[in-house]
């Protein structure tokens, strides 16, 4: 509200600026011509006194009034050309004001959403682990419901940990984050990372697509691990119905090239430059029934640039997405 009233005001000094100068402008060009019309007379009077000239348009002709017309109108040209730096200037500032505006609006907005969503993030397993607790500690149960509770309790704990090391390393991104590079066998890591994902999700129909045999390049191992299961739980999270993913992996001309490919609802094109912003997130959190925080895409990103790659979002056909990934080879 304090930000929206301030914005009002600078717009009605703006204005008032506006019509002074623009009061003060007409003026400067009104007393230039009247001054112009006082010497020019002046000098005629002075001319048809000495017999110089007989009428007006002989005046006009001489070389006295002709410099005197030159240097008037150089003056108005001064008194417009100021106008104009000063209205472009004016304007210019009024743009600055809005972009302000906006980002912190923007700023705001994200902040709203990130605090929304990473409260729903950390009550929702903190909750579920203190149920299992209180369950385990009032009731004695059979060995089979007690290692179902505890299972639960691990994975919500999982949970828990995956979002505070994302935190903390969207927070290292942005300042000390360094590759750490070593020899990767990358198709056995997603290998592994989709088996994972196949236990948690066996609902998902996930297939890896590489060729054989796939040669060990330097890449960040960790970084490499976090860039495929923010993309891999993204899938699953956003999937219509039961989840498909085809991963492919290839290795040419001295880079690696990772496609992650969804069949989801897909990323509205307006959408695919702003998804890899920090706590974004497409729609309202009041309204939004999927999980997140809005830090996956962005880590993704900042690690593909830290590799000095880049990443493409396509769409897929029929329908879904494609997260393409392009990472030099470091010999």
């Amino acid at each position: 509200m304090t930000n929206l009233r301030l914005r009002l005001l600078s717009y009605i000094v703006m204005a008032y600026m506006l019509l002074a100068f623009t009061w003060w402008a007409l003026l400067l060009f009104t007393k230039n011509q009247d001054a112009f019309n006082a010497k020019s007379e002046l000098m005629k009077i002075g001319m048809v006194a000495e017999g110089r000239v007989t009428n007006n348009q002989e005046f006009e002709q001489t070389i006295d009034y002709q410099e005197l017309a030159k240097k008037y109108k150089r003056q108005e040209y001064m008194i417009f050309g100021e106008a104009c730096v000063f209205v472009i200037t004016l304007l210019t500032g009024l743009w600055f004001i809005n972009q302000g505006y906006f980002r912190e609006v923007k700023a705001n907005q994200q902040r709203r959403n990130f605090l929304l969503s990473i409260t729903h993030e950390l009550k929702s397993p903190i909750a579920s682990i203190r149920l299992v607790l209180e369950t385990l500690m009032k009731r004695q149960l059979p060995k089979d419901k007690t290692d179902h509770l505890a299972n639960s309790a691990l994975k919500e704990n999982e949970r828990l940990h995956e979002l505070v090391e994302n935190l903390l390393l969207s927070a290292k991104l942005e300042t000390a984050y360094q590759p750490l590079f070593e020899a990767v066998n990358l198709a056995e890591l997603l290998e592994d990372l989709m088996a994972k994902l196949a236990d948690r999700h066996p609902e998902a129909n996930i297939a890896l697509e590489k060729k054989e045999p796939f040669p060990f390049v330097r890449l960040d191992r960790y970084g490499m691990t976090s860039i495929a299961t923010n993309l891999l739980e993204n899938a699953i999270k956003y999937a219509d119905g039961k989840p498909s993913l085809e991963v492919e992996l290839s290795a040419v001309d001295k880079k690696v090239t990772l496609q992650f490919k969804d069949q989801g609802p897909g990323i509205p094109d307006e959408e695919k430059k702003r998804i890899f912003e920090k706590f974004y997130r497409i729609g309202s959190e009041e309204t939004r029934k999927t999980k997140g925080t809005g830090l996956g895409l962005f880590i993704v990103h900042q690690i593909v640039l830290a590799h000095k790659g880049q990443i493409q979002v396509l769409d897929n056909e029929p329908k879904g997405t494609i997260f393409k990934i392009e990472i030099p080879i470091v010999e």
